[in-house]
């Protein structure tokens, strides 16, 4: 060591802007080195004497993963090694070149490289300061088992940081604009941060280290970390309508609140969340890894906890659900994600498309997870493959089985509609801002002999429709629901049989939650009917706001009920759900949109319901160009008033971006509006 007194080595060159944009995260900016696995990334080493440096030394590299070095590689070949860290050098004047080749399988996380000078024999002589990285999944690498080929696919999956999430009701489909915002500044720390607060981390941190080059084991990992009901999860779920000490699920527009909150909180976990949110924060932290995620909405959902396969559902006389402790239910819709990956933990044919669920529901092995589960597995009735595909099998497949508890015990099935559940199963489509149907990913055609097959594999019994009650048949319909605005409901009765026939009908609607709890009935009206031969009966009930004002829920969705009751004790049920129409707040800009420069938007909403609403508040966001800001309005707003607030910002990156806005008030929630923003660079930028 004593011929090596003068330093070498000067310092290194991460070269971030250069990276990232052959990584694809430039949108993280260019603070710091975000690359991803299995593909070469550069480093600048600037030194005193190259000359020196090739007569006399050699280099090698110091690669650390974790806070505490958990992982350590020392890196001295500048041969391609499969599976291995390498590197390769070009010396030029006073710097060399490093270009550093990760394995394809490597852990995801955040590294730390150093550059080391090492004498002829191996001796260490100097090092530089340790510099963090950040490595991603790779699915534009054929060799991570996340690669998806299509790059459109990619653009969306992966790239975009706004989103649609689809709610409403099977018949009724609405849209809801999300701000998933993976790239915004701090997000990939969050993320990490999130593995490393998982049960498994905080106990076998070096183990939990390594599984991290394994997306099976990370989605299943973020699956339960979302949300906090059995760990330092980051949002908590509440269903009651009782949201005071938090946020109401309906108001956010984004991820990024959420997850700054929870961090800045000290992994505090925020309040609250529903299916929706659940599933939008995991597609932000999957995306931002650098797993294609999409995020998917079931109609109909099932919700079987027996296990089963069918759903059964207890009422009464006064159509009061009795089935106790129980609760198997229908939700109106459930959201959950889809991640690309190879299932190399699986027999070959299940590899794509994986469903991961992240809302609390049932425990699976011991945590609130589910997931990752073949999409084919569903298809084909393979319940047995790991994770959960019973779970998923039954969310999409269940029967719905309807029992009349007489006031003796006694319990009666009841005809429904059999094919409810798991209907239009919707993503946003990769090609524009639509809706794309993927049922047939999950399931055959409705009466098919793949149908029956599947259901035989998966000991789910062929049910036989139930005849219902032989000679009545019922049908619900409904004039557009504008939520405000009194309107119809029309329920018919056929009689096809050959004979008159006497029956009782009770009509009855209520306020409920999109997983069907009820939260209060609105009106309810029982006639006896005598139904001639061949002929139909129409009821109409109307709706008026004044009923249904007081027992909507923050999801404005209205269920009607018939229950039909012929003389022979044949027990009819029919129910749809009605989501209210919902007004659209108005966004425009004003002004050119330019990097860092001021730019103003107008925000207008008109109060569609007949009362006053009080504490009006007003929640902006987007990507790229706003964090989410709150704006209180000063005053009530009276029935049919409008109102409209200015509200100025700096977009921060250039791009096509996505402004969304939430309006909220004491009696009106779920209000949303959005506006789509071109920003251009600044002119010095072009050059």
């Amino acid at each position: 060591q004593t011929e090596h007194n003068t330093s070498v080595l000067r310092g290194v060159d991460l070269q971030c802007r250069v990276n990232n944009r052959a990584h694809r995260t430039k949108e993280m900016g260019s603070e710091w080195l975000v690359v991803r696995r299995g593909q070469p990334f550069s480093l600048l080493l600037q030194c005193a004497d190259t000359l020196l440096l090739a007569a006399h030394h050699q280099l090698a590299l110091l690669i650390q993963l974790g806070k505490k070095g958990e992982m350590v590689v020392r890196v001295s070949d500048s041969r391609e090694q499969p599976g291995k860290w390498w590197f390769n050098q070009q010396t030029a004047q006073s710097e060399v070149l490093l270009s550093i080749h990760s394995p394809a399988d490597a852990p995801v996380g955040v590294y730390s490289v150093a550059v080391l000078l090492l004498s002829k024999e191996g001796h260490m002589l100097e090092q530089t300061d340790p510099q963090s990285f950040y490595l991603l999944f790779n699915p534009w690498s054929k060799a991570d088992c996340v690669y998806l080929a299509d790059e459109q696919l990619l653009q969306e999956y992966v790239l975009n940081e706004n989103g649609i999430l689809y709610q409403g009701s099977w018949d009724q489909i609405t849209s809801l604009p999300w701000n998933f915002g993976q790239f915004e500044k701090g997000v990939v720390d969050i993320c990490f941060e999130v593995l490393d607060y998982s049960p498994a981390a905080l106990k076998h941190p070096e183990m939990d280290m390594r599984k991290r080059a394994d997306p099976v084991y990370v989605s299943r990992t973020i699956t339960a970390m979302v949300n906090a009901n059995d760990d330092r999860g980051v949002v908590l779920g509440r269903w009651d309508g009782d949201y005071g000490d938090g946020v109401a699920p309906t108001r956010w527009t984004g991820s990024i609140p959420i997850l700054r909150r929870w961090s800045e909180g000290g992994t505090q976990r925020v309040r609250y969340g529903q299916c929706w949110v659940f599933s939008a924060v995991a597609c932000t932290i999957l995306r931002c890894l650098g797993i294609p995620t999409r995020c998917v909405t079931n109609y109909s959902s099932a919700h079987d906890t027996e296990g089963n396969v069918s759903v059964d559902f207890l009422f009464n006389e006064h159509l009061e659900n009795v089935s106790e402790g129980r609760k198997d239910m229908i939700w109106n819709y459930h959201c959950w994600v889809e991640s690309w990956m190879r299932r190399e933990d699986l027999p070959k044919g299940y590899d794509g498309w994986q469903v991961l669920d992240p809302t609390p529901q049932e425990r699976s092995d011991g945590v609130y997870c589910c997931g990752p589960c073949p999409v084919l597995a569903v298809r084909e009735g393979e319940v047995g493959m790991k994770y959960d595909t019973t779970f998923v099998f039954s969310e999409v497949n269940a029967d719905l089985i309807c029992w009349m508890v007489r006031p003796d015990g006694e319990r009666t099935r009841v005809s429904t509609n059999s094919d409810t559940v798991g209907r239009n199963i919707s993503t946003k489509s990769a090609y524009g801002d639509y809706r794309e149907d993927i049922t047939a990913n999950y399931k055959y055609p409705e009466g098919s002999l793949m149908e029956r097959e599947v259901y035989r594999k998966a000991g789910k019994r062929v049910s036989r429709p139930d005849g219902g009650s032989g000679q009545l048949v019922l049908s619900i319909k409904h004039t557009q629901a504008v939520h405000g605005t009194d309107f119809d409901v029309f329920v018919e009765v056929h009689n096809i049989g050959r004979e008159d026939t006497l029956a009782q009908l009770t009509v009855m609607s209520s306020g409920v939650t999109y997983n069907s709890l009820q939260r209060g009935e609105c009106q309810r009206k029982t006639t006896k009917l005598t139904l001639p031969a061949q002929k139909a009966h129409k009821e109409v009930m109307r709706l008026r706001y004044e009923h249904y004002g007081a027992c909507v829920t923050e999801h404005n969705l209205i269920r009607v009920t018939a229950l039909l009751q012929d003389s022979g004790q044949h027990v009819v049920l029919r129910e749809v759900n009605i989501p209210l129409k919902m007004p659209r707040l108005f966004v425009k800009v004003i002004g050119e949109a330019v990097v860092s420069r001021r730019l103003m938007a107008l925000i207008s909403f008109t109060n569609p319901l007949p009362v006053t609403l009080k504490r009006g508040v007003f929640t902006v966001e987007g990507a790229g160009l706003t964090g989410a800001q709150e704006m209180q309005l000063p005053g009530d707003i009276g029935p049919g008033q409008e109102v409209a607030v200015k509200f100025s910002f700096k977009p921060i990156r250039a791009g096509i971006r996505k402004l969304v806005v939430d309006f909220d008030s004491d009696i009106l929630r779920d209000v949303k509006g959005e506006a789509m923003i071109i920003v251009r660079k600044k002119s010095s930028e072009n050059a």
